[in-house]
């Protein structure tokens, strides 16, 4: 048995190594803790499922029955993506639900995902069960809860397939990296007309080929090789759990979520003209515009899969995204970030085309960088965050937006630094009109980081 670490309680989820900070019996708390959140919610049952980590059958064993322990009953999915466990907290008898998954991270980590009567929870409330297994007695309900399993493929296919409609059929790629979107990306496409090259779609917990993280470019080198080789018209790629888009053209570039939004907003703006469109503070400077030229109203937002989520439900806008790929439609769809889904949606547009990669490829862009991450040392990220946003000071009349971080608009680009919430990093990304441009922000970040920081080791 582990001693309970605070570390593995996250801004958005509950994330820990297995074997040093996460392991059976601190899963059977977590899930004890849960259930009784749940109750307190006047929520009797809990829907859960696991992705294909090797870990996962015998953390979700254990929180299965930490939440029965509660008093709650359970109704387990098995392998699923996560998508589907919040699919399940939207048309089973429950508006509670946890997945076992470990996302995009590597083999030896895993973690839980949790909605709590129809909330994505995170902050506070994640603390808050943190302080619920500390003070905990270690009894357990008279009455436990029961345990039921339920395949809730065939639903949640038929659901996506009820929906979307291709205009014409099409040759995909789809790479799953071996994640437990491979268990159903496939037949979702297939049944929706398209003939589909499967690269990774076994389902391994080892992750032999790649890492299941389409944010990053070297994971999308095999999706990039498969299109050039075959007449494959169109790239698919998913992360690790299924709640992240990766798409590539047929040329080989990579459309990132932000302009993946571009085509979304457009579409979803001719079903709700005048609404607001959310998106996070990582995304380009040119899907503002982009939206309101398409009757909607941009809506720029913190980064944080539940943030977007709760800010979605609070103002009521038809579609949400982040740049690392979690796309929210609430337009026909419930709100919840579906790597799959967004896919079927990207689908939908793409064939009204003759040719979908000149679509993508004439999307806005500009010079851009990746995320990049400034390594500190923990807490250090949040100090030092907190002082550039005091401190910094940026020549000419540029326009600061201090929502989440230090984000600045210049006339020809724009320059982000943030604290993640996840990991000791500022994390940092940069666009503009010009090299020349991007490397003058470049150069202004690093001069008001270096007075705070002097020996900061940047990573441009």
């Amino acid at each position: 048995m582990l001693p309970l670490s605070r570390t593995i309680f996250k801004a958005y989820d509950i994330r820990g190594i297995i074997a040093k900070t996460l392991d059976a019996s601190v899963a059977h708390k977590i899930g004890q803790a849960f259930g009784q959140a749940a109750l307190a919610k006047g929520e009797q049952r809990v829907v859960i499922g696991r992705d294909g980590r090797l870990s996962g059958p015998e953390l979700t064993a254990a929180l299965a029955q930490g939440l029965q322990a509660a008093g709650v009953d359970v109704i387990d999915l098995g392998v699923v993506a996560t998508p589907m466990v919040y699919f399940g907290t939207n048309v089973l008898d429950t508006r509670s639900g946890i997945m076992v998954t470990g996302s995009h991270n590597p083999p030896d980590y895993n973690g839980f995902k949790m909605v709590l009567a129809g909330e994505a929870i995170h902050g506070e409330a994640i603390q808050a069960l943190y302080h619920s297994i500390v003070a905990h007695d270690g009894s357990a309900s008279a009455k436990p809860g029961s345990y039921a399993t339920h395949d809730i493929r065939a639903a949640y296919l038929e659901r996506i397939l009820g929906d979307v409609k291709l205009a014409r059929p099409i040759k995909i790629a789809v790479d799953c990296g071996n994640g437990v979107a491979g268990a159903f990306a496939g037949d979702l496409f297939r049944g929706m007309g398209c003939e589909v090259i499967e690269l990774f779609c076994e389902v391994d917990g080892n992750f032999p080929n790649h890492h299941p993280d389409p944010a990053h470019p070297e994971n999308l080198q095999d999706l990039i090789r498969c299109l050039a080789e075959t007449d494959a018209e169109i790239g698919i790629a998913f992360d690790g759990d299924g709640d992240r888009l990766g798409v590539v053209t047929k040329d080989g570039q990579i459309i990132y979520p932000d302009r993946q939004m571009m085509l979304f907003a457009a579409d979803v703006l001719t079903r709700h003209p005048g609404a607001q469109i959310l998106y996070d503070v990582k995304c380009t400077r040119h899907l503002a515009p982009w939206i309101s030229k398409h009757g909607g109203v941009p809506l720029m937002y913190k980064t944080g899969h539940s943030l977007v989520k709760a800010k979605l439900r609070e103002t009521g806008a038809p579609l949400g995204g982040e740049m690392s790929g979690h796309i929210f439609f609430k337009d026909r769809w419930y709100g919840f970030d579906d790597g799959m889904y967004s896919a079927a949606r990207l689908l939908e547009i793409l064939t009204r085309e003759a040719d979908p990669s000149v679509l993508l490829n004439s999307l806005p862009q500009s010079d851009s960088t990746p995320e990049l991450h400034l390594e500190l040392k923990e807490g250090e990220n949040v100090a030092l965050m907190d002082m550039l946003r005091r401190d910094a000071v940026f020549p000419g009349n540029e326009q600061i937006i201090t929502i989440d971080g230090l984000r600045v608009e210049y006339a020809d680009g724009f320059g982000l630094a943030r604290s993640s919430n996840t990991t000791p990093v500022i994390v940092m990304r940069f666009e503009a009109e010009t090299p020349a441009a991007l490397a003058r922000i470049q150069g202004q970040f690093k001069s008001v980081i270096l007075a705070a920081k002097p020996d900061a080791v940047l990573p441009f």
